[in-house]
């Protein structure tokens, strides 16, 4: 084995040199720390150290063994690769190569209940283990992303100076907070990307309404956006819509999003926060609809035959066109907030089933910078749970409540007019359903509980009697 240099000298060490370990260890390099790197393929740590090192204390191992003896001890090593199998492989593979107490941080989307079980292993072989949920893509991860960790205590503390100084800063705070234990972290970074599913298909739905129904061109659609990235509505998402709508195509001077196939791809994230808030019976509509319209989008054949024989109404809206935009921006505000309150409520069961005794302020407080669900309206969310700690559900604090009952109207009319035009917003729809049902002090579930008891005896409970009752519904 060649001998490196820089023995023992590294504070860290990352392996996976794709986009996202490339630009965390120029992040962490532009920070001052030394940083060793290693990927599989020794062609790629080649190229990047030739191409993007510099000044910064960054140092190659070509092999584990090279990489490993690069670490001062106990050794943190970041591992950022994909979810899943490779993520065991590399681990099995470091494993004779650490000591007793060395960190392993996965940083990766993996699903919370592998973190559990490596956290497990990890722990039996007297290792320390953290989930790492990183958020803010390409570019956050070079310049800032939100951190959401999840390990020992001990763990955090470790590498808590390192990780406030690459997250990004907001009001002068790190988007890193210590979430707690086990697999919180990676939960929690789950559920942002469930949120994300459901704030973009509420911005898709703005778009079809405008186009289709207002007839609105992509030059409109961006002052439209950029508009409303100037008020209450301002978060990333918002603003890099605007930005897509204003990208021309090099070859043909078309609208570059036009050009784009109406099929849209997913990784997993969002459709696992939907099998989870299921298991703890957690109401996330909007989130569900997301991953349901995402997989419905991959039946493109299907949708074009279906165009053809299923005729609906005409797309096209006849009152103001200025006063429906105002309305839409509105309801977004109002879905948006709901689509937030789905996520967190689901945080909040989560945290009670699984014990990570989380706070919900401080996610708030790390979504805020950095990461792809950053938006304005999050300092209010944040106020509601200073105020509120123990808050089950955003619609109850008043003033989050007000902001909604404030745009109810509008919400109300996006849904209407999307069903008279026949153009689809059910993000939209099940935003108004999510309100409209929270809100109802009674449901007509007393009488599936009925049906329920008639074809399958379950018994029912009763508003005026203790006890639980099963009725002989009908005479032999």
């Amino acid at each position: 084995m060649a001998v490196p240099s820089g023995i023992g000298s590294c504070g860290l060490g990352l392996v996976g040199l794709g986009v996202m370990g490339q630009n965390l260890a120029l992040n962490l390099g532009d920070r001052g720390f030394s940083v060793a790197v290693f990927n599989r393929t020794p062609e790629k740590t080649r190229q990047f150290m030739e191409r993007e090192v510099s000044w910064r204390d960054i140092r190659p191992g070509y092999t584990l063994e090279e990489f490993v003896v690069l670490l001062r001890r106990p050794r943190t090593i970041l591992i950022l690769i994909a979810a899943g199998p490779p993520v065991n492989a590399v681990i099995e593979d470091l494993l004779p190569l650490l000591a007793p107490r060395d960190l392993l941080i996965d940083g990766g989307n993996s699903h919370f209940s592998d973190t559990n079980y490596r956290g497990r292993v990890l722990t039996e072989k007297g290792l320390l283990f953290m989930g790492l949920g990183i958020s803010g893509g390409a570019k956050g991860a070079r310049f800032g992303p939100s951190l959401m960790p999840g390990s020992p205590p001990e763990a955090y503390e470790r590498v808590r100076p390192l990780l406030e100084a690459i997250a990004a800063q907001k009001d002068g705070e790190p988007c890193v907070a210590y979430l707690g234990k086990g697999s919180v972290g990676h939960y929690v970074k789950m559920v942002h990307n469930g949120v994300e599913y459901g704030l973009m298909q509420l911005l898709a739905e703005t778009y079809d309404l405008m186009k289709r129904g207002l007839g609105l061109t992509a030059a409109d659609l961006a002052a439209v956006y950029a508009d409303w990235n100037q008020g209450p509505l301002h978060s990333y998402l918002v603003e890099i819509t605007a930005k897509i709508f204003r990208h021309l195509d090099e070859a043909t001077g078309l609208p570059l999003v036009e050009l784009i196939q109406d099929r849209a791809g997913q990784k997993g994230s969002g459709m696992w926060t939907t099998w989870d808030a299921m298991d703890l019976k957690v109401p996330t509509p909007n989130i569900d609809v997301a991953v349901a319209m995402r997989d419905l989008s991959g039946y493109k054949h299907e949708r074009e035959e279906a165009a053809h024989l299923l005729h609906g109404p005409p797309a096209q809206y006849k009152g103001d066109r200025g006063r429906f935009v105002a309305h839409l921006e509105q309801a977004l505000y109002a879905a948006m907030i709901m689509t937030y309150t789905q996520g967190l409520a689901l945080l909040r069961r989560a945290s009670e089933a699984y014990g990570y005794n989380l706070s919900l302020e401080a996610v708030v407080r790390v979504w805020r910078g950095g990461c792809i669900i950053r938006a304005a309206m999050l300092d209010e969310l944040r106020g509601a749970f200073l105020a509120q700690p123990g808050l089950p559900n955003l619609l109850l604090d008043p003033g989050l409540s007000k902001e909604v009952l404030s745009r109810q109207k509008s919400l109300r009319k996006v849904v209407g007019v999307a069903a008279t035009l026949g153009v689809p917003a059910p993000g939209f729809m099940a935003a108004l359903a999510y309100f409209d049902a929270y809100r109802s002090a009674s449901l007509p579930t007393n009488l599936i509980q009925a049906q329920r008891d008639f074809f399958g005896a379950h018994t029912y409970e009763r508003v005026d009697k203790p006890e639980v009752f099963h009725t002989e519904w009908e005479d032999d």
